[in-house]
């Protein structure tokens, strides 16, 4: 009996998260999330002060749960559309004023001839379903990527694909419903799961299982991949790190649930962006 408590003592130590990793200290969480078992992305509300986004991976209804920054569940919007595999949401200005960016863009096989990015006016927490979406089909200029991040600029999009470069394309909403992405450049990074622009859009974060990093938007945008901040996240002991949000001083992290814990969960740091 206490060789099995000891070892149980010692897996819980093994997994508990830091306090701090960089130039960053945990405010608030970790908080699970069991609604969110497979928590994808991430994007912090334009229109609702200290109100978070966040969604399901595929397979999964398509429901938009809204958090406090603490992670406590405010309310649950469905989109009235049926997506393949949905993999990022962005916050971002539109004609109608704040909206909301969905990225149908997962390709684990790279075998999609076109990926869907809907667009809808940000909800409030509390409706029980969003207008029916703006839809925009996009094709790549050099063929199929897989692809978990998306950040908006303006009236840009950019796609992040994940694989061991992290490609970084992008196309211009100018009116029409079909959409070209053209490579702009990459980041040198593997395997990325999210990226989110700041609220003043002067910034762009993009994440791995293994780092947050930060990079000036005028760099990114003409095709440079040199960030100005590196945020090491391994000792915060997530358990499949996907979501990630950007909220001035404050970042947000998301993860999937782990295998005897189905709830994903999320986190906030409050970090020193100054370099």
């Amino acid at each position: 009996m206490m060789l099995v408590l000891g070892v149980s003592l010692l897996v819980a130590w093994g997994l508990r998260p830091a306090d701090s990793v960089g130039p960053c200290v945990v405010a608030k969480g970790p908080a699970m999330l069991p609604e969110i078992p497979e928590a994808s992305g991430l994007a912090v509300s334009r229109r609702y002060p200290g109100v978070l986004w966040s969604h399901n991976d595929s397979g999964n209804a398509t429901v938009l749960f809204a958090l406090d920054s603490a992670g406590t569940m405010l309310g649950r919007v469905r989109i009235p559309i049926r997506t393949r595999d949905w993999e990022d949401i962005s916050a971002a200005r539109c004609p109608s004023n704040d909206c909301l960016y969905i990225a149908d863009i997962g390709d684990n096989r790279s075998a999609r001839r076109r990926v869907h990015i809907y667009r809808i006016p940000e909800p409030a927490p509390g409706d029980a379903e969003t207008a029916p979406p703006e839809v925009f089909n996009g094709t790549y200029a050099d063929g199929p990527h897989n692809a978990e991040a998306m950040f908006v600029i303006g009236a840009d999009l950019f796609i992040v694909t994940r694989d061991r470069m992290g490609g970084v394309y992008r196309s211009t909403l100018s009116g029409s419903r079909e959409l070209t992405f053209q490579r702009v450049g990459q980041l040198g990074l593997q395997a990325v799961t999210d990226a989110e622009a700041s609220r003043d859009e002067k910034s762009v974060v993009v994440r791995t299982s293994h780092e947050a990093v930060l990079y000036r938007t005028d760099d990114l945008i003409l095709g440079g991949n040199v960030p100005y901040l590196r945020i090491p996240i391994d000792g915060l002991k997530e358990a499949q790190g996907e979501g990630v949000a950007l909220d001035g001083s404050i970042l947000y992290l998301s993860s999937e649930g782990r295998p005897w814990n189905r709830a994903g969960r999320i986190v906030s740091l409050r970090c020193n962006l100054s370099r």
